[in-house]
């Protein structure tokens, strides 16, 4: 069975980080969003990938290959038509005789597949939801997916499609991805796949659902450090430094040099990074970034940065208040 991974968007809700980088490259508890993802398909026993790219694919073509031994094919969508395109451009490289397993590149996730590839049935990821609104969700009748609706104005289930699609009957996913894009079948604007998988609900396919609670979003800022926190509870990197404070959980990279500071909680200090005289927490520090004589807290700073600052001297009387942002 192989993974399809599509990976070809432009991130501009992290802009301006994914100016120059490519959203599933952002560091996230020590890692590129994207490594999470390969590593977790390695654990499930998965060893080849199809991997559509676009907006600087060239950048997670080169990560991929220089990190990981798992056969890589790499599709270019050229033009971001939607998810549903996305998946259809990458027919010749599925043998559509087997399952495929397809894995959407901006999250993480946390579940044992294992149980998933054995079922009978197709089956899809799913979370309970406060507002469905930026979601597909799926709506259940005896145990299997009756219908599926993307991102509907007026929420008709709160029980959301996490981006995990084991399909088990693939030659029928593209047959409905082809009629999809022959009929120029849209929902706003783009070919999305949930229309395909209700046209394979349509036409016979049965598909269950599977509990995704270790789900993990990094669209944007907010979810990236929250994402970001969440791993770092798990996936903390013990690190002591001379004549610093480390307050974990933190990931600080062996090769980043940290001095005279505080770290933590929740920070991560990417490769070659540099931190002098600061006091970090709940923030990422990307790869070869420079942070000196600050305080930071729910910041990211890009690979490469420079934030430098000053400390303040303050001569403060009674009942006053001050508020540096």
């Amino acid at each position: 069975m192989k993974a399809i991974i599509p990976v070809a968007g432009v991130g501009s809700r992290l802009r301006p980080h994914t100016y120059t980088l490519p959203k599933v490259l952002l560091n996230v508890a020590g890692k590129p969003i994207i490594g999470h993802i390969i590593d977790k398909i390695i654990e499930e026993g998965i060893n080849e990938a199809v991997v559509v790219v676009g907006y600087l694919g060239d950048m997670i073509q080169e990560y991929l290959t220089k990190n990981y031994d798992i056969k890589f094919t790499f599709v270019e969508q050229e033009e971001r038509l939607g998810l549903a395109h996305a998946i259809w451009m990458c027919k010749a490289h599925i043998n559509q005789e087997e399952p495929v397993f397809i894995i959407l590149g901006d999250t993480i996730f946390e579940v044992e597949l294992t149980d998933v590839f054995k079922r009978e049935h197709s089956s899809l990821g799913v979370k309970m939801v406060e507002d469905p609104r930026r979601f597909g969700v799926a709506v259940l009748e005896d145990g299997f997916v009756s219908e599926m609706v993307e991102k509907p104005e007026t929420p008709i289930s709160n029980l959301a499609l996490v981006g995990l699609y084991y399909v088990k009957n693939s030659k029928l996913l593209f047959d409905c991805l082809q009629y999809e894009i022959d009929n120029d079948i849209r929902t706003k604007g783009e070919y999305q796949l949930t229309d395909a998988l209700q046209l394979m609900i349509e036409r016979g396919e049965q598909f269950s659902t599977f509990p995704v609670e270790g789900w993990y979003d990094c669209g944007k800022p907010e979810t990236l450090l929250s994402t970001n926190e969440v791993l770092l509870k798990s996936k903390s990197h013990p690190h002591q430094i001379y004549n610093c404070v480390v307050n974990p959980p933190v990931y600080i990279a062996e090769s980043a040099k940290v001095e005279n500071s505080v770290i933590g909680p929740f920070a991560t200090i990417a490769n070659n990074a540099v931190v002098k005289d600061s006091i970090i927490k709940n923030s990422i520090i990307g790869e070869g970034a420079e942070v000196k004589g600050l305080l930071l807290d729910e910041s990211i700073i890009g690979n490469n940065a420079r934030a430098n600052g000053n400390f303040r001297r303050m001569n403060i009387g009674d009942s006053s208040e001050i508020d540096f942002r």
